[in-house]
This record gives structure tokens, C-alpha cells and sequence, in this order.
């Protein structure tokens, strides 16, 4: 895996806060008849397609807490969450749903999606991997989590966490947040433009936001193999397979372990995806 994403690569500087971001799309586009949560919304990527134009990227943020600022993904983070899009546990049920764009508005397949968040009462689970997991795209960019609404915790407002990452690219580290919530406005890495569209539904919420990454046009996997060289890399690696973390396989005459269960695909060969496997 490349490194994560530079911040002169996604962001604009904003002093104001000690934080930076690029400005994502800022129109609402709200239907009257749905409930919304939300009395404006940045636009969803997806009502771009068609025109054109280039998208700005999904803005970068960091959680600002001083022995994590340099990891950009907060003090909670842990790695390794297991391959799943429903995370349960007591709760107002939510689901989030959208898709992932290069900058041409080109939805990105197989992009790697790991979410985490508090549960019901503002807690992160640092020894078990409750509300943490991660997902790929489909063939149309489109990804669905179910989750509940996360907790709230001392200084923070509400929001997920979640790592994006395109095949064989840099990755996009962010949070996403809730609209009309009070703490919106005392949360000081809080940024509008990462604010979901959100619905009542019944008891639970439906949320929508569609990430854009600092790709332009859709990326590439990685070359087809030629005739002399199998498609495996040589070893047991292979597209398709389900790896569970600790698997082992070889590719190009190496050894990696699986740190992630995950899909293979091509374009995340072991080489590739340091995320996901662990030379030896």
C-alpha cells in the first residue's frame, strides 16, 4: 500500500482550526418529501456524473490529538478488523451507504473501505473488534454498512471513522458526521463538507455519502500478466480466494501472512497491499 495521502495531495490549508481539508462539493440537494436530518448537505458526488467536471476530493482531516497526529486516524484505531459490512450491537440502527469516485466522477471497484466508531455509549472496543470492519466496493463503486448511531464521548461530536483506498493507491483516512448535532459547533476537527445525508427510517437512520479520491479517471489494476509469467506471481496466491488473517502464500518467490480476512482481487496482489499482507 501506498503511503496515506499527503495532505498537499487532498487538503487546503485552514489555520483557523489547526486542521486541513479541501472543500468538498457544498450544494444541497434535499427531495421535500424525505425527512431529512439535515437542512443542507455538501452534494453527493454521484449528481456530478455527466457533466464533466472534475470532482475536488473528499476532504482530509485528522482527530488534532497530539500523540496521533502523525497516523491521521486518531487514538482508536487498531488494524487487522475482520471482512464484514454489518457491525451489531444495541443501538439506533443505521446503515451508510454510497459510493466511491475517482475525481472524473469514474466509480472505483474493489476500493478498501475499513470503518470504525464508539458504540452506544461512546466507547471504542481497543481488544476486540466490535463496530470495526472493512469492506471492498462493488463493480459500481457501491458500498452499504450497517451499523447503529455511534456514541458520544468528551470532546467530540458524532462521527465514523473510515480508511478508503483505491487499488495500488495512496489512502484517504477521514470521518464522517452528522447533521443538527450541538456538538457540531464546539467539535474543532469537525468540517461540514464531511457531513452524511441523513434520514429517519422507522426507529433506525439511513445515511448517504459518496467519497471521492485524488484519482483522476478509474484506476487500473495491475497489468495483465504476460504469457511467461503464471498469473499467480509464481506461488499460491490467487484471485478470488478468501483469506483469513494468518493464511500464508507465496508470490514472486516470497512468503506473506494475511493480516486482514479480505477477497483477493487482482490489482491487491501481496506485493501490493502491504495493508493486507505482511512480508516474511
Amino acid at each position: 500500500m501506498d503511503a496515506e495521502n499527503t495532505h498537499d495531495e487532498n487538503i487546503d490549508d485552514r489555520g483557523s482550526k489547526g486542521i486541513s481539508r479541501k472543500t468538498l462539493l457544498k450544494a444541497a440537494l434535499i427531495a421535500p418529501a424525505v425527512p431529512l436530518l439535515i437542512g443542507q448537505a455538501p452534494a453527493l458526488a454521484r449528481n456530478a456524473r455527466g457533466t464533466g467536471q472534475l470532482l475536488d476530493p473528499t476532504p482530509f482531516c485528522d482527530d488534532g490529538d497530539a500523540p496521533t497526529i502523525a497516523q491521521t486516524e486518531g487514538p482508536y484505531f487498531k488494524p487487522n478488523s475482520p471482512l464484514r459490512s454489518t457491525l451489531t450491537g444495541p443501538g439506533v440502527p443505521l446503515t451508510v451507504s454510497g459510493y466511491v469516485f475517482g475525481r472524473s466522477c469514474q466509480p472505483i471497484a474493489n476500493a478498501l473501505l475499513d470503518f470504525w466508531q464508539a458504540d452506544n455509549n461512546g466507547a471504542y472496543d481497543n481488544t476486540g473488534y466490535t463496530f470495526r470492519g472493512h469492506q471492498f466496493s462493488d463493480a459500481q463503486g457501491a458500498f452499504k454498512l450497517t451499523t447503529i448511531v455511534p456514541g458520544l464521548y468528551p470532546g467530540r461530536t458524532r462521527h465514523i471513522h473510515v480508511k478508503v483506498q483505491a487499488p495500488n493507491k495512496p489512502i484517504l483516512t477521514t470521518q464522517l458526521y452528522f447533521p443538527n448535532e450541538p456538538r457540531n459547533s464546539t467539535d474543532t476537527i469537525f468540517d461540514p463538507s464531511l457531513v452524511m445525508t441523513v434520514r429517519t427510517v422507522g426507529s433506525g437512520r439511513e445515511a448517504t455519502f459518496d467519497f471521492v479520491l485524488n484519482i483522476i479517471g478509474s484506476p487500473s489494476p495491475s497489468p495483465t500478466p504476460t504469457p511467461t509469467t503464471p498469473p499467480n506471481g509464481g506461488g499460491t496466491w490467487k484471485a478470488g480466494t478468501n483469506y483469513k488473517a494468518g493464511d500464508q502464500v507465496t508470490y514472486g518467490g516470497v512468503t506473506y501472512r494475511c493480516l486482514q480476512a479480505h477477497t483477493a482481487y487482482a490489482g491487491w496482489e501481496p506485493p501490493n497491499v502491504p495493508a493486507l499482507w505482511q512480508r516474511l
